[in-house]
């Protein structure tokens, strides 16, 4: 039996709370494989922290606790809300720190950041709550500058909830509102056509600082114009990693996983998502709790290079930091 105790976060108060009690799940059975005591620590859709069934208090669940396993998604989880009490608490954790948890979890904020590195991004429009009474002029000014099919996706959420693809000929000011009727912030995106792909990176992996795993290619199918939630867990798409990709959009994907990851100061691991375009290869957006269910895209392309999610879970657990 291993001497540390790894308590793991799973559940949370956002939409992914089912694929993170999943996570969460393959989280312990690898952790008991490898010989770890173990807390089962739930977090429930109210944001109470639960440990056997009884609400307790943060500091009351972590005590004795050596290291905290975040298997969190979404709100609470990867937007820095949690890392800041397990921080003030000076637990080693999973993950990234609090705020560059924030700051990638912002869309919006994660492009910006970039911008200046000469990634090749989407273009993209900021609409919030504050906007709703000018649609008409924003949705006209979007068709006029891109289009005209577009991509409507909250700020700060995973798993592809709440996208909205509106194609050529539905009305873009008719998609904002629905949105907007569900969240304040919402970005519109142009639709790129084109090739989908995953990049999945991890720290201090075969003697490298940041290992850059070989790319997932996704392949939704014909029900699916793209990697929609439904295509993410219903055993629909395709997914081939090392990834039919040429060697100049192979070492793109390579170079920029590695930059997003530096530049937005991300820890241990993250997955970023690209789209292969006529322009280029696109960066979309960044996880850095990426999933790790059975139908995740991570442990796929670490099993690419022999390493299982025993191992995986492992290394996490033993390069974790306060």
């Amino acid at each position: 039996m291993n001497h540390l105790q790894v308590a793991v976060l799973r559940g949370g108060p956002s939409e992914e709370y089912h694929v993170s009690m999943k996570t969460g799940l393959a989280v312990l059975e690898a952790l008991a494989q490898n010989g770890y005591r173990t807390k089962d620590i739930i977090i429930s859709k109210q944001g109470e922290w639960l440990e056997r069934g009884l609400v307790r208090a943060p500091e009351a669940t972590l005590e004795a606790v050596d290291v905290v396993f975040i298997a969190l998604h979404g709100t609470y989880g990867e937007d820095g809300e949690v890392q800041k009490i397990i921080q003030r608490l000076g637990i080693p954790f999973t993950g990234s720190r609090s705020f560059a948890s924030a700051l990638a979890f912002n869309k919006s904020m994660t492009k910006q950041a970039l911008k200046a590195h000469d990634v090749l991004l989407p273009e993209d429009v900021l609409i919030t709550i504050d906007d709703v009474d000018e649609l008409v002029s924003i949705a006209a000014n979007i068709q006029n500058t891109f289009g005209p099919e577009y991509i409507i996706k909250p700020i700060a959420s995973g798993s592809s909830y709440g996208i909205n693809h509106v194609r050529a000929g539905q009305s873009l000011e008719d998609s904002l509102r629905q949105s907007l009727e569900k969240y304040d912030r919402i970005l519109v995106e142009e639709f790129i056509r084109g090739k989908e792909a995953t990049s999945a990176v991890l720290e201090q992996f075969r003697d490298d600082e940041l290992y850059v795993f070989p790319a997932v290619e996704i392949i939704p199918s014909r029900d699916h114009q793209y990697f929609t939630t439904e295509a993410k867990y219903d055993g629909s798409t395709l997914e081939v990693c090392p990834g039919r990709f040429s060697y100049g959009e192979r070492a793109t994907i390579n170079e920029v996983s590695a930059l997003v990851h530096d530049v937005l100061n991300l820890s241990q691991y993250s997955r970023s998502d690209f789209i292969l375009g006529e322009k280029g290869v696109y960066f979309l957006e960044v996880n850095t709790l990426p999933g790790l269910t059975e139908e995740s895209l991570y442990p796929k392309a670490a099993a690419s290079v022999g390493l299982d999610l025993k191992q995986l879970v492992d290394h996490l657990v033993t390069t974790a930091s306060c």
